[in-house]
């Protein structure tokens, strides 16, 4: 296992050897071939590597009898509630994250031409975090009638 911990840190020094590379030398011809593949072996590789670690920690996990005895004593009934109490959360972030997205982009485009509307800006970006909250606050309700 740890030569597939060192191949994955060696792809991940390449590629971030081969960025500062290229920020400091910038190319200003069309890539050539073999450095496109070069960066594309790099992510395989990484990809290979964390697909190997996780394979190979998957029978560590298992062996852990102590946490799998614990486990055991939920219910599948209680197992799809405490999914369906972090689903409120889960889809208000996304809901939020969805908001704030043009919001902020709007935001700093009008703070560039007017930085006095900085407050109401900030108004609105509240309003759109605010889902996220009512959607914490939905699931801290369910998750104490359970």
């Amino acid at each position: 296992m740890s030569w597939l911990i060192a191949l994955m840190g060696l792809s991940v020094v390449a590629t971030i050897g081969a960025g500062f590379w290229l920020e400091i030398k910038p190319r200003r011809m069309p890539t050539p071939a073999w450095l496109k593949g070069g960066m594309l072996a790099n992510v395989m590789l990484f990809g290979m590597g964390m697909a190997g670690a996780m394979l190979l920690g998957i029978g560590d996990v298992m062996a852990a009898e102590q946490v799998a005895g614990a486990a055991a004593e939920i219910s599948l009934g209680q197992g799809l509630a405490l999914l369906g109490v972090g689903l409120p959360t889960g889809l208000a972030a996304i809901g939020a994250a969805i908001a704030l997205g043009p919001i902020g982009s709007a935001s700093l485009a009008v703070i560039a031409e007017k930085p006095e509307m900085f407050g109401r800006t900030l108004i609105y970006m509240g309003l759109a975090e605010g889902i996220a909250i009512y959607g914490l606050v939905m699931s801290i309700l369910l998750l104490g009638k359970l």
